[in-house]
Order: structure tokens, then sequence, then C-alpha cells
């Protein structure tokens, strides 16, 4: 099965592992070692992230250690750049039309 981007973020978990890596490598003990869910469990979110190219393991003696590999959230930014701007025209035309109406003497 392919996985995205997009699934490896849909998850909570894996989010959060993808925010515990993403300023120093852990391995996979201290990683598991934050949640509350089972060493398997974790490792499979793991196997996920590292699919969707946003983690990678590399070896060191006899431990893992993930390490994020963020590049691959430029699609999710890319993707969410279009709504951004859409919205923010939106908003930028409500900010007018309440300046507008705001400024217009009130009439009886």
């Amino acid at each position: 099965m392919r996985r995205d981007v997009f699934q490896a973020i849909a998850d909570p978990t894996r989010r959060e592992i993808i925010n515990l890596v993403a300023f120093n490598p852990l391995n996979l003990n201290a990683i598991a070692d934050k949640f509350d869910i089972s060493r398997p469990a974790i490792s499979q979110q793991i196997k996920i992230l590292a699919e969707c190219g946003l983690i990678s393991i590399k070896k060191q003696g006899r431990e893992r250690y993930c390490e994020a590999s963020l590049q691959q959230l430029n699609e999710v930014s890319n993707w969410i750049e279009k709504y951004r701007q859409l919205w923010e025209e939106k908003f930028n035309k409500l900010d007018d039309l309440l300046n507008n109406m705001q400024n217009q003497p009130n009439k009886p």
C-alpha cells in the first residue's frame, strides 16, 4: 500500500512522534516511553512515518534512532497555501465591508 504524507499527519500519535523527533533524533524506546500505548503500536506508527518519508531510521550500534525528514511536509504546506490565500481574500473583503458600514452615517 502506498502511503502519503497526508495519511501520516492524519493521526495525532504520528503528529506527536514527528514533534518529538523534529529537533533531535530519539531511539525507539525513548519515543515509546512518551506514550501510553504499546511499543508494537508505536513501532507501527513509526513504520508508517518512515514509509511516508517523514522520518528516517538510522542504526547506531544496537539502537535504532528516528530522525525527522520534514521536506515531505512541503506538499502539505503547498496544498494549504491555496486555501489560506482564498480565506485571506474573503476576510479582507469582509473587513472592507465592515469598515464601509462603520464609516457610513447612521440613517434613522
